[in-house]
């Protein structure tokens, strides 16, 4: 990310996040704009939090879950929390192949009902 701080408005463009989501993001502390009067400021810090927020999101990571990540590193350090990444990284994979067998056993199923009923169809 720049230097540069982004309103609040180029911020919701910049991660393709709605208002809502941005301001939900502040309310339950993983964001921490710069206010100056009524308008929201995020600089380099709050834009390499949203940055791993997005990417926490994308592996399927509750926000919860991330919020304690991004805690641990402002309390305890990088170290600290590269090793808490890792642990999450191991369970959120696990959980992850849980879904991918679950989603392969629905397909495979849809496929042999679609396969029965195509059958009687004639």
């Amino acid at each position: 990310m720049s230097d540069k701080r982004l309103t609040f408005k180029e911020m919701c463009a910049a991660f393709d996040v709605t208002p809502r989501t941005l301001r939900y993001y502040e309310y339950i502390e993983l964001l921490n704009p710069d206010r100056e009067g009524r308008s929201r400021f995020y600089g380099p810090r709050e834009q390499a939090r949203m940055t791993l927020i997005m990417r926490g999101r994308r592996f399927g990571f509750a926000l919860e879950d991330i919020r304690q990540w991004l805690l641990i590193y402002e309390h305890e350090g990088t170290a600290a929390q590269m090793r808490a990444w890792v642990t999450l990284a191991d369970q959120q994979l696990q959980e992850l192949e849980v879904q991918r067998k679950q989603l392969e056993d629905t397909v495979a199923e849809l496929r042999r009902l679609r396969d029965e009923t195509r059958a009687t169809l004639g």
